[in-house]
C-alpha cells in the first residue's frame, strides 16, 4: 500500500538558486554604488563642513527647513536615492531645504569640541541659511545626535527658530542603548576613553563602525535579507546603498568624543541642566518654539526613554510627540521621515 507523505518538501530549483547566489556574489564584490544628490548648491563652507541648499521644486512655504544629521555618520542617508530621499521628498512638498554636512575631521581637528560644533558651525550655518533664504524665521530639523545639538542650540541662541523637530534624539543618557556595565564603568571611572582619544587624537572611522555594529549585536539580518531577496532588483539596489552608507563611516574629533563620554554618558549633564556650551548654560526649559519629537518603534540605537524626557523639560505650549513605525535608520532610508514631519510642519510654516 502506498504511503502519502504528510510533509511538503520544497523542490530545489537549481537555476533559481544559481541566479540568487550569482547576484549575492556580484553585490558583495562589485564597487559601491554612486549616490546622486537632489539638485543642490553649496552656500557656505567652513573647514570640512558644507552647507547645502536644495531649492523646492514648487515653493509653497516662506519658512525654510534646516536639517542637522548626526556627527557620527554621513548625512547623505537623508538623500540616498531618488525614491527614498528625505530631502527630495521635502523639496517636492514645497520646502526649501538646507543641509549641514559636517564632513569628516582630520588630525588638525582633534581639538574640536561640542561647543565648537554648536557655536562655530551650527549656529553660524543657520544664520547663513536665514540670510541666504531671506526668510524671517526657519525650522530646525535634527536627527539623532544632530537633534541633540539642535536642541542645545535652540536653548541658547537668539536666532529666529520658528519650529523645532527632533527625531530619534538622545537627551537622557541614564538609559542609553549601550550595555549597562559600560555605563556603570564610565560612572565609577573604571572605564575611561580619555587615553584612547589622546592616543588617536581623532577617533578612527573603523572604531566608530565597530561600535555601531556592536550596539546592534552584529546584526546579520541585512545579509540574510540580501540572500533571500536577491531576485528583487529594487530591493538589491536599496540594499547596496544602505550597505555603502553603513560602511562609509566618519572620523570623530577626540576632544568631542571625550566630552560626550564624560559629560553625557558619565554625568548625564544635559537632562540634569548642568551642561554648558561656550560658557552658557544649556537650559532646555528655554525652548519655547513649536516642537515635534519623533521616536520610532524599532529604534535599535536610541531608546524612547532617552527622547521622551524632553517633552517635560521644554516650555513650548505647542509641543507634539509622535511614535512612528520604523527603525532608527529605515526612517531615513525609505524617505518616510519627510512624510512623517510634513503634516505638522505645513501647519506651522508661513505659506506663500
Amino acid at each position: 500500500m502506498a504511503v502519502k507523505s504528510l510533509v511538503n518538501i520544497p523542490v530545489l530549483n537549481l537555476e533559481t538558486e544559481m541566479k540568487r547566489w550569482n547576484t549575492v556574489f556580484k553585490v558583495l564584490s562589485q564597487p559601491k554604488p554612486d549616490i546622486d544628490s537632489t539638485p543642490r548648491k553649496a552656500v557656505w563652507k567652513k573647514n570640512k563642513s558644507v552647507l547645502w541648499y536644495h531649492p523646492a521644486l514648487e515653493k509653497k512655504y516662506n519658512t525654510p527647513l534646516f536639517l542637522v544629521y548626526s556627527l557620527l555618520n554621513k548625512a547623505y542617508i537623508l538623500d540616498i536615492s531618488e525614491e527614498g530621499s528625505v530631502i527630495g521628498n521635502l523639496t517636492k512638498q514645497g520646502y526649501d531645504v538646507y543641509l549641514l554636512d559636517w564632513g569628516s575631521p582630520g588630525l588638525e581637528d582633534k581639538d574640536l569640541t561640542l561647543d565648537n560644533y554648536i557655536l562655530d558651525y551650527l549656529e553660524v550655518a543657520v544664520k547663513r541659511a536665514i540670510r541666504h533664504s531671506g526668510a524671517k524665521e526657519i525650522s530646525l530639523v535634527g536627527y539623532c545626535i544632530g537633534g541633540m545639538l539642535s536642541a542645545m542650540l535652540t536653548s541658547i541662541t537668539d536666532l529666529p527658530i520658528k519650529n523645532l523637530v527632533l527625531a530619534a534624539v538622545p537627551i537622557d543618557y541614564s538609559d542609553a542603548i549601550v550595555p549597562g556595565k559600560w555605563v556603570k564603568a564610565l560612572q565609577n571611572g573604571t572605564l575611561n576613553f580619555d587615553r584612547m582619544a589622546a592616543s588617536y587624537e581623532v577617533i578612527p572611522s573603523e572604531f566608530l563602525y565597530a561600535i555601531f555594529m556592536t550596539l546592534q549585536g552584529f546584526n546579520i539580518g541585512p545579509t540574510i535579507n540580501l540572500v533571500t531577496r536577491a531576485h528583487d532588483q529594487k530591493y538589491v539596489d536599496k540594499w547596496r546603498r544602505m550597505d555603502k552608507w553603513m560602511k562609509d563611516a566618519v572620523t570623530f574629533s577626540g576632544a568631542a568624543f571625550k566630552q560626550m563620554m564624560s559629560e553625557l554618558y558619565k554625568d548625564n549633564k544635559l537632562v540634569k541642566g548642568e551642561m554648558k556650551i561656550g560658557g552658557r548654560k544649556v537650559d532646555l526649559t528655554k525652548i519655547n518654539c513649536s516642537t515635534l519629537v519623533i521616536t520610532s518603534t524599532r529604534d535599535e540605537l536610541v531608546l524612547e526613554s532617552q527622547s521622551l524626557p524632553i517633552m517635560d523639560l521644554i516650555s513650548s505650549e505647542d509641543k507634539t510627540y509622535e511614535y512612528v513605525e520604523a527603525g532608527h535608520v529605515s526612517l531615513c532610508l525609505t524617505g518616510q521621515f519627510a512624510y512623517a514631519i510634513d503634516p505638522w510642519l505645513s501647519d506651522r510654516s508661513t505659506k506663500l
